[in-house]
């Protein structure tokens, strides 16, 4: 196994997580992002890293097999690796996968009915590939539990079924999850539904 392999991206990886932190969506260590690479390996924020302070050293490789490479022995996988795994392999084409907890996803994670939020129809849902004049568009969600492989059941036996409309889904009371193409367009992902976010926590305030 090779630590050196996509060093590169990690970086982008880096930087897309300490704009994440200074916008308030990865305070602390909360949050996670990975990165697919062509072996169908990931890396992923190793668990318990300041999302503002990361270096390179600061991800571990998960692959198919489940057998985990890092620098350092005590790095453990993110929590939420297996959220990641399931949405790679739901979506061949992903390649980046980032979840931040925000305190506008959590707030609209009450306006959810049973298990979809609906969405206004803004123009922004267009960089989501919604691409219809005032569209019916709802993201998934989830609960939330302690078990994090039961989110990740629910997530893979629910999409097997029915494909979500857009590369989002949402965790009751947690925070959102993206996946996308690449690790840019996943930075774009989640910019795109945090500002439907705000807008939703807007105009509740103003009803």
């Amino acid at each position: 196994m090779n630590n050196q392999v996509s060093a590169d991206e990690r970086i982008e990886l880096i930087t897309a997580a300490r704009l994440f932190y200074q916008r308030g969506w990865m305070v602390g260590t909360a949050g996670n992002l990975s990165l697919r690479l062509e072996d169908g390996s990931f890396w992923i924020t190793a668990s318990g890293k300041a999302k503002g302070e990361l270096t390179t050293r600061d991800f571990v490789r998960v692959y198919a097999d489940s057998t985990v490479e890092a620098f350092d022995s005590d790095l453990k996988p993110s929590a939420e690796t297996s959220i990641h795994q399931t949405i790679y392999t739901l979506f061949p084409q992903a390649r980046a996968c980032y979840h931040v907890h925000s305190i506008e996803a959590n707030l609209v994670s009450m306006f959810a009915q049973e298990d979809i939020l609906h969405l206004p129809p803004l123009e922004m849902l267009k960089g989501l590939g919604v691409w219809e004049e005032n569209p019916q568009c709802h993201m998934a969600v989830f609960n939330n539990y302690l078990d994090v492989p039961k989110i990740a059941s629910e997530i893979e036996a629910r999409f097997r079924n029915h494909l979500p409309q857009i590369p989002a889904l949402l965790i009751r009371n947690h925070g959102v999850t993206v996946w996308a193409s690449s690790p840019a367009v996943a930075l774009n992902y989640i910019e795109l539904v945090e500002y439907v976010f705000r807008y939703m926590v807007a105009a509740h305030q103003v009803k």
